[in-house]
């Protein structure tokens, strides 16, 4: 066989790998959309259950429940605003969320709709999310017309988590509390 035959034959190859690969891909990305509907129990600004199933807005990032921000110099909790806010506007009415994918801890990520809003894109809208990968627009508009957090400063929801994170793991080491309580008894805190 000659060498151009040979490079026919490996880019032929080549390709029926290639259309192999994507047919399998299609095949596992081909999972059906769950679509729920009716009533929600509101966890945080960003996080739903219903029946057990813990269900999390796509492309949204709320302050934690328990995060404070800053707005004229004072701490307001943006978090429990956050929440209170999703609680609204899931009242009158029956959403419908939509997903197929999960996330780390098996929550069933959602796109949630009512009376024809999008509720991850109203949460960044009214300023009490964050962008977390889609509604960069919406983001936009809240810190030009300084809703929700955007009237102050705030940490992001995802550093405050980190921030929480290594704080726990601090708090549980058995040395750094003796050397900690050894400081505070000898007055060098």
């Amino acid at each position: 066989m000659t060498r151009s035959g040979r490079l026919y034959r490996d880019k032929i190859a080549a390709f029926a790998l290639l259309a192999l690969i994507a047919l399998f891909a299609a095949i596992l990305n081909n999972r059906p959309q769950a679509i729920l509907s009716g009533d929600f129990n509101v966890v945080d600004g960003d996080s739903l259950m219903r029946n057990g199933e813990r269900l999390r807005l796509l492309g949204i990032d709320a302050p934690e429940y328990r995060q404070q921000c800053e707005r004229d110099g004072a701490a307001f909790p943006c978090g429990q605003q956050a929440r209170a806010l999703l609680v609204k506007l899931l009242q009158g009415g029956s959403a419908e969320c939509r997903g197929n994918d999960r996330d780390g801890y098996n929550r069933l990520l959602v796109t949630c709709r009512m009376k024809g809003a999008d509720l991850n894109g109203e949460m960044v809208r009214r300023g009490m999310a964050a962008s977390f990968g889609s509604y960069r627009s919406e983001e936009n508009e809240a810190r030009v017309a300084q809703a929700g957090m955007w009237a102050g400063s705030f940490e992001r929801p995802q550093e405050f988590r980190r921030e929480q994170e290594a704080q726990r793991a601090q708090g549980s080491d058995p040395l750094k509390k003796a050397v900690d309580f050894i400081r505070h008894l000898a007055g060098w805190d």
